[in-house]
């Protein structure tokens, strides 16, 4: 196995655009990948492009009807159907998108079957992590499901155990769809309460169907607000414990940037330390709980553009590739220049919000039952432990 981290990267990804007035600008990708090059990021990982992911891969997943859907409202974006969620604000149709959007999904596919070789122990697919595509619909600005794909792709290959960690702001509804009944996945996914937020799932009580996939999905639903300490506290109070159990022999997580506090779209009140720091607790569970270490590391929301995103996914890249960034990093001038070019903002100066090292407290230490944040990590353990033999 390679000691060198994949970097999935497809200029052509920045093709996925739904228009100038829509909120997932691909502007972000770009400025990811040139921010990972600023650092020189890019020479500790080895920078590979996958092909397009093919019919036979994308029905792993999606229904043929949708398909041929979708590669109609690319042809004529005027023809788009709205029963498939297509030519919507969320979903507008735009010209070859069943090609970019296969793009995007072959990254991440092509991530997995090379985690499943052994060529490399982690992959990172940044443009990847569009986790509300449904097997017959485009979703919450996500057309293709690459993450339920690259685990599909991985059940097919073999895998017996695969873990999918979701740390978006909104729920990772497309995924925990696919693998609602197959006890094989696990899906956790840690988000805002859905009573504040899209697509307004991921109750503490979705746990997977009743039978074999009883205790195959978990839902952290956080309040609206939450912060650094409480976001850190949350994911350490529920995932380990859950991994620890399922010994996956592939960890899937997705790190969508919304959580912070300047995303327009959610109202969590994550700094990009604090997204840092779950980043890095991934990769130390990867070592951890899974053979090999196999980690795929996927993006996902995330619309400060300029401030948040790019940043957060070159501390992801940089963590994958064992070469950790500074936070307290001073960041190139060339970057900065390249933003103002680009979108005529000011980029950010370091890559930190000021908050590292992000201070937080164990669930073990104790709980405040009248702690709202204690309340959801309460209400997701005791739904979800029990089914996996897991004391709440």
């Amino acid at each position: 196995m390679s000691s060198r981290a994949l970097l999935m990267w497809d200029e052509a990804v920045t093709g996925y655009d739904f228009g100038a007035q829509h909120p997932m600008d691909p502007v972000r990708l770009a400025l990811t990948m040139s921010l990972v090059r600023a650092y020189g990021t890019d020479r500790a990982v080895d920078v590979v492009a996958a092909p397009p992911a093919g019919d036979s891969t994308l029905r792993l997943v999606h229904r043929a009807d949708y398909l041929a859907a979708v590669r109609a409202a690319s042809a004529d974006p005027a023809s788009a159907d709205p029963a498939y969620g297509l030519g919507t604000t969320d979903d507008p149709a735009f010209a070859e998108m069943h090609e970019v959007s296969a793009l995007i999904a072959g990254q991440s596919v092509g991530a997995a079957e090379a985690l499943w070789r052994g060529d490399t122990a982690h992959a990172v697919n940044f443009a990847g992590g569009l986790h509300h595509a449904m097997p017959g619909a485009a979703s919450g600005f996500c057309v293709y499901n690459d993450a339920a794909l690259a685990i599909a792709r991985l059940l097919e290959l073999g895998a017996e155990r695969v873990a999918y960690v979701d740390v978006d702001a909104h729920h990772g509804d497309g995924v925990q769809a696919a693998f609602w009944e197959d006890p094989r996945v696990l899906t956790i996914s840690m988000h805002e309460h859905p009573r504040t937020l899209f697509p307004h799932t991921g109750w503490p009580q979705e746990t997977g169907a009743a039978g074999p996939g009883e205790g195959g999905a978990v839902n952290l639903a956080l309040p609206a607000g939450t912060g650094d300490t409480g976001w850190v506290r949350a994911f350490h109070a529920v995932v380990p414990e859950l991994l620890a159990q399922f010994r996956p022999q592939v960890l899937v997580t997705q790190h969508g940037a919304d959580t912070h506090f300047e995303d327009p779209l959610a109202h969590l009140a994550v700094s990009l330390d604090a997204q840092r720091a779950v980043q890095e607790a991934c990769h130390d569970l990867a070592h951890a709980y899974v053979e090999g270490g196999r980690w795929l590391a996927l993006g996902g929301g995330g619309y400060a553009v300029v401030d948040v995103v790019p940043r957060s996914w070159a501390h992801l890249v940089a963590i994958a590739a064992h070469a950790p960034v500074d936070p307290a990093s001073v960041i190139p001038a060339s970057w900065r220049d390249e933003v103002y070019a680009r979108t005529r903002q000011s980029g950010p100066r370091r890559m930190t919000d000021g908050r590292w090292p992000v201070a937080w407290r164990e669930w073990t230490d104790g709980y405040d039952p009248a702690d709202r944040l204690d309340q959801a990590v309460l209400a997701t353990r005791r739904a979800a432990f029990p089914a996996r033999g897991l004391l709440a």
